[in-house]
């Protein structure tokens, strides 16, 4: 019998609230960049030459913390 209940207790979330938390809100800065990145008019600006590849990295980098940041366990 305890086996079971122990069994159910440890099959909940892979991830934690935390960790959903900052993987939503590493898709809106990867979405940000490439909103920054798009257009046709002065393809050379400073924002997509540099600013908006700088954030997309910044997005994929918020994306790799989210998904190794281990959640807290009670």
């Amino acid at each position: 019998m305890k086996d079971s209940q122990t069994k159910n207790k440890s099959t909940g979330m892979v991830f934690g609230k935390i960790n959903y938390q900052l993987m939503i809100a590493s898709v809106v800065v990867v979405f940000i960049g490439f909103i920054l990145m798009s257009g046709t008019t002065d393809i050379y600006s400073f924002t997509k030459i540099t600013l908006a590849p700088i954030v997309v990295i910044a997005g994929f980098a918020l994306g790799f913390v989210a998904i190794l940041k281990k959640p807290k366990r009670d």
